[in-house]
């Protein structure tokens, strides 16, 4: 259980994540993420990160449960640490010196979609949902992220609805590369890996600092931007009078404990 990096084929590096039953991710997770990405992008003989996980789904956002026992005696340590964590991580992803390909199986919800948003390549099993139920835990962010999934319009209806996305509609928004059943999905992820890694390493190195310094938003500060409005309603109270109707029947995934 955590993260863990393999290297199964040559200027490859695979980080797994896997926190069961549902990878929804501790606050020391995603700095155990932030880290593993970012030490296989230092290391000279990488170029192209996989990042995948185990269990049922790729990722479930942050643990709730964990959140819930820290306010409930009265601090905000979880709080903060998630946010900080989830910045790092997603930074780490985005930030990383080789291109980084997302591959996602079952739910991808919340922090998943701040990984995934934020990755150069997203190859998808066909059952694969992607998601932001932000407003049924009591929670805002990475509305920065799925809007480079998705069209404007679309990502405001899904936010707002906390409804989900399959991976064959955002292969029809071209956000994700390839779907495929998810047997295939490891080696499907790996077979565009060994392309990319193909290519020349300080070239592709430059590619990627080219690539994220034309792109049109700061994804770092805009996802701080809106981890403000998630400060706002947890001093406001609202944050918790939504989370404690969290993993109640009907919910979204939760880790258990």
């Amino acid at each position: 259980m955590g993260v863990s990096t393999s290297e199964p084929d040559q200027g490859i590096a695979v980080v797994t994540a896997d926190f069961p039953p549902v990878n929804a991710l501790p606050v020391q997770g995603w700095y155990d993420l932030a880290d593993a990405v970012r030490a296989a992008g230092r290391d000279p003989g990488i170029r192209c990160v996989v990042l995948t996980a185990e269990g049922r789904g790729f990722n479930a956002g942050v643990d709730i449960k964990e959140m819930q026992r820290d306010t409930a005696s009265g601090g905000h340590g979880a709080l903060i640490g998630a946010n900080h964590g989830c910045a790092e991580a997603f930074s780490a992803v985005y930030e990383c010196e080789v291109p980084v390909v997302a591959a996602v199986h079952g739910f991808c919800l919340g922090g998943g979609i701040g990984l995934v948003g934020n990755a150069d390549a997203i190859v998808a099993s066909d059952d694969a949902t992607f998601g932001l139920p932000e407003l049924d835990r009591g929670a805002l962010g990475a509305a920065t992220h799925l809007a480079r999934l998705v069209p404007q319009h679309l990502m405001r209806a899904l936010y707002y609805t906390s409804r989900t996305a399959t991976a064959a509609e955002l292969w029809a928004h071209g956000s994700v590369w390839k779907v495929v059943p998810r047997a295939e999905l490891r080696e499907a992820a790996r077979d565009l890996a060994r392309e990319i890694a193909r290519k020349d390493g300080s070239l592709l190195r430059l590619a990627k600092a080219a690539l994220n310094g034309i792109d049109p938003v700061d994804v770092r500060r805009s996802y701080r931007f809106e981890q403000g409005f998630t400060f706002e309603a947890n001093l406001s109270g609202v944050a918790d009078r939504v989370r404690d109707t969290f993993g109640t029947p009907g919910g979204t995934p939760t880790k258990e404990g």
